[in-house]
């Protein structure tokens, strides 16, 4: 594959990502369980749609089909769509929506840590605007998984639920294939195999304080990133792009 058509499919992962998790999190706007947590809530999903914005434009540019950000947002079908199967997942009540928030962030930091080295001047760009809003999610997101986790036996039994649940789906955040081989070559992207270690210690300490146990199956989900999805993404893009598929091009 070409550089550009490799760089392209990367950046479109990540632009996916940002996009449905930003997508889900906006769920809760007017739901949160107190007014501090719903305001947090929005303010972190507003970031991931202008993190899904500069990943998604880049992407078009990339491309070279005369695609923008909103074109590549709203106009694809659900095959085309590259994002991890756990951004996807239902947001379940608010330990379960922390919890995907808290294994997204522990990673997404990671990976815009290293990203910061990119010789693709852009990408690396992207990665440090990024950045400094990750660490507040994470910082926000794992201060939750402890407080519910070591909190009252409800709060703890219910998170626990959405670990069991959740846990399946991180194996994917490591996924490589040819795109990744060939971009990690050229020194634009950064090895997941670092990453992967950090990420489970990172998250093995949050889990341990949080007096949560990690599911002992071995069972690993995956297929967001060659467009296999579960259920959940068909439902969310009916909502999401229902707009623009009514009043196709229409601008605010």
């Amino acid at each position: 594959m070409e550089k550009n058509t490799d760089l392209f499919e990367y950046v479109l992962r990540m632009g996916d990502d940002s996009l449905i998790l930003g997508h889900r999190i906006s769920e809760w706007c007017g739901h949160g369980p107190i007014l501090e947590e719903d305001i947090a809530l929005t303010n972190i999903a507003l970031d991931l749609i202008g993190q899904a914005t500069n990943l998604l434009d880049y992407a078009g540019i990339i491309e070279g089909k005369g695609r923008d950000g909103d074109a590549l947002a709203f106009l694809r079908y659900e095959r085309d769509y590259k994002n991890l199967l756990l951004v996807e997942q239902d947001n379940g009540d608010f330990g379960k929506t922390i919890l995907r928030q808290f294994f997204f962030d522990a990673y997404r930091k990671l990976l815009f840590e290293r990203l910061l080295k990119s010789s693709d001047i852009q990408l690396a760009a992207i990665a440090d605007k990024s950045l400094k809003e990750t660490k507040y999610h994470l910082k926000h997101s794992s201060e939750w998984v402890i407080r519910l986790g070591d909190g009252t036996d409800e709060s703890h039994s219910r998170i626990q639920e959405s670990l069991d649940a959740l846990w399946k789906y991180t194996n994917e955040l490591f996924y490589t294939d040819e795109v990744d081989q060939n971009l990690l070559k050229a020194g634009i992207i950064p090895s997941m195999e670092g990453i992967e270690e950090a990420w489970y210690e990172n998250v093995t300490s949050v889990l341990e304080e949080a007096t949560l146990t990690i599911p002992t199956n071995n069972w690993k989900q995956s297929g967001g990133r060659i467009g296999k999805h579960t259920e959940h993404l068909g439902l969310l893009l009916a909502e999401m792009q229902y707009m623009q598929r009514a009043y196709p091009n229409m601008k605010w």
